[in-house]
């Protein structure tokens, strides 16, 4: 099984290319040249590995939610390759991507959304995947879904900036963070293999991102409602 995996979800850049549960990733701060450096880096990583687009067996991406822009790129760099290739894509989700970097069993995944909001989810490892607990949602961040238990695990760049005031909400429920964690393309791809493996694989055309946030821009009385 070979599959490339990207992700320009965040002002970060990650590529993946998993073969056969061998992977060589790339990974950097991109800030906003996400367009202009992903194709390159991809014909890099396949010239290194010998490869062709052909010789893949799909082609995963993170599908949000996240950056607009950043969401965007990722699909449409998805698509055009697979489309090209005759290759079939899986979207995975930015937040279990997180859960499946977090190291537990139990994770609660915020991504910082910007205007005082978080993007939200929260996982239970089953076998090799995940739950989905909480699907993934907006929130201000005194307002996220209570979860039930203990032992749960707190990632994402979300729990870096409101950090104080998601403890406020959880408290002892957690008992693990991990700082300064970003949705990364190698994780994503290690859950994207047994989906084309099980045949969940999509044509291009029907990827699309998650973006959960239903409005990219919001006027001044618009964010004053809603505070």
């Amino acid at each position: 099984m070979k599959i490339l995996a990207l992700d320009t979800s965040t002002e970060f850049l990650s590529l993946a290319l998993w073969q056969d549960g061998v992977l060589a990733v790339r990974e950097l701060l991109a800030g906003q040249r996400h367009s202009e450096m992903v194709l390159p880096l991809v014909r890099e990583m396949l010239d290194e590995a010998g490869l062709q687009l052909t010789g893949l067996d799909g082609i995963a991406f993170g599908m949000g939610p996240g950056s607009f822009t950043g969401l965007r790129i990722g699909c449409g760099v998805a698509q055009g390759l697979a489309f090209g290739a005759g290759l079939p894509v899986v979207g995975v989700c930015t937040l279990e991507a997180l859960a499946q970097q977090a190291g537990a069993a139990r994770v609660v995944a915020c991504l910082d959304a910007r205007m005082n909001e978080v993007y939200h989810a929260a996982y239970e490892r089953d076998g090799e995947g995940w739950r989905e607990v909480i699907a993934p949602g907006l929130y201000p961040p005194p307002q996220v879904p209570p979860i039930e238990g203990a032992g749960w695990c707190a990632i994402g760049s979300g729990w870096d900036v409101f950090g104080e005031t998601l403890d406020t909400v959880y408290g002892a429920q957690v008992s693990k963070r991990v700082a300064g964690a970003f949705p990364l393309a190698r994780h994503m791809a290690e859950l994207a293999a047994p989906r084309f493996a099980n045949g969940e694989g999509r044509l291009p055309h029907e990827a699309a991102p998650l973006y959960v946030r239903n409005k990219v821009a919001f006027t001044i009385k618009e964010r004053e409602a809603s505070k």
